[in-house]
């Protein structure tokens, strides 16, 4: 079977080490205090094989892309970067997004888990 015109799905992660807290919870809110996490963050690519290669995307630029990301935020307070003010799952994942998309077009899904918690956020990326 050839790859041409199959649609493939190519994945990478990274992990880093955050803390937050959530903005305007009420007084003794566990959420409203300063905690941290240990997180993965996950990139899918999707799409057909490049012309004149044997892949969707170079596996390297994926992962340059996420540790680019993953040190901005390694070790950082999230409300401290400016757009994750309110740095819940869902705005990780779409501030994540908007910076892996001009270097990743084929970018088609962020998923942000806290593995210790068993708990993940997925953002379906829309071109």
């Amino acid at each position: 079977m050839s790859p041409a015109g199959q649609i493939f799905e190519i994945s990478k992660a990274v992990t880093f080490e955050a803390a937050h807290r959530l903005p305007g919870r009420g007084e003794g809110d566990p959420y409203g205090r300063v905690h941290g996490h240990s997180f993965m963050l996950t990139a899918v690519v999707s799409g057909k094989v490049k012309d004149g290669e044997q892949w969707v995307e170079d596996l390297g630029a994926v992962a340059n892309a996420l540790n680019a990301i993953a040190a901005k935020l390694d070790h950082q307070m999230l409300n401290d970067i400016p757009g994750l003010e309110v740095p819940t799952l869902e705005c990780i994942c779409l501030w994540a997004a908007s910076e892996l998309k001009p270097t990743l077009p084929g970018l088609s899904k962020i998923t942000l888990a806290r593995p210790s918690l068993n708990e993940s956020c997925s953002l379906v990326v829309t071109q």
